[in-house]
């Protein structure tokens, strides 16, 4: 039994209310946290706080709204190995990826900072008709008022920052719903929060039961709908949300192509990490992989070599790459669904064994494409090869899925990458590494059920402001 408990975070002020909500070590199933979470009641709180802070936040000065976003920089920096313990517990993040996320975090919010004090507008020119030639024209961005975000468990720290960073660049109040397996790593970004001179109900992070999480999305108060998960959610949340704004990212079941001029052990080594980093649990991660014929069997020869040789086991072990799954369920759907493919006649080239919550990395073929390890999004350690030999006819069987988040090429011909980049239905193209590649500047969203908008700091400052035009009449 852990004694270690973490308070919810009401109106930028810490509320140990409850130990309620039980959270895992993801590795040894044991718990590790207790976090207490909010009922209807404190969600309510929160938005009222949240709507009378919207004044108070639109007229915080730039340079406040950096500095605040400065001090969470240097604050992770100097807490950055407890940082990275408590996502090796709550999310079974080998401990590579879990100093990776929190780089990430870090630079997730430098760029907010920066960003923060370039929210700007335009000077239009009034007289392109003679009725306003006595009009001056300008606009400039305003904050949208309080918004709702809610998160998964997948990036505990990355994906809140993508939300939490660009709205205190605008300027704009939230209520923060974050995953109730992963809650700990925002509720220490609250914390940090918590230490700065924010207008009071800037700011409030609060887990809570499903039943108490209507209003993340129903209020009509809050302004916007920011959402990270699943498709199958996304979706539902958006018919629910009312007239506010929606922005979503939701799944992928993310595809490469691997042309006959590409470097090969480039790309095997790029298909491996991106197929396999997290143990697949990314929207972005390697899960359909085309490679053209001549060098079919080259690559699949080395890619098998590859995998085979990745460690799984103890997510503290530096020379670990595979950790566990987030749920011992997944890890169970995960292999039913591999044996779903085989049973339809693919063959599993290596790995898709379970031990507890960790699944060997698999490498399939021959896989029906009505199989749910091609067709879904697995969200897990799997990756399905096929050979192509026409170029055009590989970006269609690409673009023959109903997600469309990144797509990765490896291949040198210029002409053909921009082909790729004019026909494939993907927010964004990688040429030369995986899709799971991100910086966190990039506009990133996706198309189809891959979700509604662009992240990247700058672009969710967009959606989280609102253009307010200018007009004056010169009367002399």
């Amino acid at each position: 039994m852990s004694d270690k408990t973490y308070p919810y975070y009401l109106a930028n002020e810490a509320v140990y209310a409850n130990t309620d909500l039980e959270v895992e070590d993801k590795h040894s199933g044991e718990l590790a946290y207790r976090v207490a979470q909010a009922d209807e009641e404190a969600v309510e709180k929160a938005i009222a706080a949240a709507v009378a802070a919207r004044r108070p936040m639109a007229e915080l000065p730039a340079h406040r709204r950096r500095d605040v976003l400065r001090h969470c920089v240097e604050q992770f920096k100097r807490r950055e190995d407890e940082l990275v313990e408590v996502l090796i517990v709550e999310g079974g993040k080998v401990i590579t990826d879990a100093r990776g996320e929190v780089g990430r975090l870090i630079e997730t919010f430098e760029i907010a900072a920066e960003e923060a004090t370039r929210i700007g507008g335009e000077v239009l020119p009034m007289d392109i008709t003679p009725r306003a030639e006595n009009f001056w024209g300008m606009y400039k961005r305003v904050p949208i008022g309080p918004v709702s975000l809610i998160t998964p468990f997948n990036f505990p720290y990355n994906l809140v920052a993508h939300k939490v960073a660009p709205a205190l660049a605008a300027g704009c109040p939230f209520v923060l719903k974050p995953a109730s397996k992963t809650p700990v790593g925002a509720l220490l970004i609250g914390e940090i929060l918590a230490e700065c001179d924010l207008p009071a109900g800037a700011f409030s992070i609060l887990p809570t039961e499903r039943g108490a999480s209507a209003a993340f999305t129903e209020d009509e108060r809050l302004k916007l709908l920011s959402f990270t998960g699943s498709d199958e959610v996304g979706w539902k949340l958006k018919a629910r949300a009312g007239t506010k704004p929606v922005v979503m990212e939701l799944g992928g079941n993310a595809a490469c192509l691997v042309d006959a001029d590409a470097d090969v052990d480039h790309a095997v080594d790029r298909l491996a990490f991106g197929a396999f980093y997290q143990a697949g649990q990314s929207c972005i991660s390697v899960q359909r992989v085309q490679v053209h014929e001549s060098i079919y069997a080259t690559l699949r020869e080395k890619l098998v070599d590859k995998v085979g040789s990745l460690k799984d086991g103890d997510p503290r072990d530096p020379d670990t790459f595979i950790g566990p799954l987030i749920s011992a369920g997944d890890a169970e759907r995960v292999v039913e669904w591999i044996g779903e493919a085989v049973d339809k006649g693919a063959r599993c080239l290596v790995g898709g064994e379970r031990r507890g919550r960790i699944v060997t990395p698999a490498v399939l073929e021959n896989v029906d494409r009505d199989c749910r390890v091609y067709d879904n999004e697995v969200f897990g350690p799997v990756l399905v090869l096929e050979s192509f030999a026409d170029f055009d006819e590989a970006l269609e069987i690409i673009n023959d899925s109903r997600y469309g988040l990144q797509a990765g090429l490896f291949l040198r011909d210029i002409d053909k990458v921009h082909e790729a980049w004019n026909r494939l239905d993907v927010g964004g193209v990688v040429v030369n590494d995986v899709p799971a590649f991100r910086v966190d500047h990039m506009p990133y969203g996706g198309v189809k059920d891959s979700g509604l908008g662009r992240e990247g700091i700058r672009f969710a400052i967009e959606d989280m402001t609102e253009i307010r035009m200018l007009a004056i009449r010169r009367t002399d």
